[in-house]
């Protein structure tokens, strides 16, 4: 029996980091009150003298709009100079923009040109995000052979996983909980449901409330399932709201199935 996740996708990491910078909030490139900033210069400069984590930096800067004004085309010209450099998270983030055709045109052969090479230094996100590549087709996949792109797919989510992606942990439980490129296994995917919910997804913290919902892998719980929905709510995931909705009126039906008084024959 195979089951399929309702609503929740396989998870592709993308986003700049900013490490080693204050918490930025994004703004579209056009935003007036956007203006360099004296950490942004002193960065750049590093950058220009080929530094390669300032360069990182300066690409996430022009990504996120922290501390200069966003510019997707900038993001490019310097994570490449970053990932030319050898940089895993400029390669992982180069391969992003290339996948969104962000600054760049869009170009999935680049994307996972990219994403292998920071994949092959052990990167979590590029290995997570190669898994995704495959298992969306969007990694050249051969039509008559789209067995062996799941295959590659979950061999990508179990080395993010392992490498301590969540995003890696999440997928690699639904490639088991949907038997991609795997025989379909609940009581694994349960295991890494719990291990990327522990880890603060809140995707896994849903589908563990409909695991317990329904039944899928785990003995069928309500108040497990409304454990979960509420702390996925407050995690900020939108389904979750949703999906709790769903669960207080099935249970409601419940509880009125059970109380009814039937009359005598």
């Amino acid at each position: 029996m195979t089951i399929h996740v309702v609503s929740l996708g396989i998870i592709l990491v993308l986003g700049a980091r900013c490490a080693a910078q204050p918490t930025c909030a994004r703004a579209e490139a056009s935003d007036p009150t956007i203006t360099v900033t004296r950490d942004f210069l002193q960065t750049l400069q590093h950058a220009s003298k080929g530094d390669r984590e300032a360069q990182f930096q300066v690409g996430v800067s022009y990504e996120t709009g922290c501390g200069v004004s966003r510019d997707y085309t900038q993001a490019v010209h310097w994570y490449r100079k970053a990932a030319d450099n050898g940089l895993p998270g400029a390669q992982n983030n180069l391969g992003g923009l290339y996948l969104e055709g962000r600054g760049v045109e869009q170009s999935n052969q680049e994307a996972k040109k990219w994403y292998l090479r920071a994949a092959s230094e052990g990167h979590a996100g590029a290995q997570n995000n190669l898994g995704y590549m495959y298992q969306t087709g969007r990694a050249g996949r051969d039509e008559r052979d789209a067995q062996s792109s799941n295959d590659e797919a979950f061999k990508w989510y179990q080395k993010a996983a392992s490498s301590g992606s969540v995003a890696g942990e999440l997928n690699l439980g639904l490639a088991y909980f949907n038997g991609t490129g795997i025989p379909q296994d609940l009581e694994e995917a349960l295991k890494w449901f719990v291990k990327a919910a522990g880890h603060g997804s809140a995707a896994a913290c849903d589908q563990l409330g409909r695991v317990y919902q329904h039944g899928w892998g785990a003995p069928r719980d309500y108040s497990l399932a409304d454990r979960w929905y509420h702390m996925a709510m407050e995690r900020g995931y939108p389904q979750a709201k949703q999906d709790l909705a769903s669960l207080n009126e099935v249970a409601h039906q419940a509880a009125s199935a059970v109380g009814a008084v039937h009359p005598d024959p």
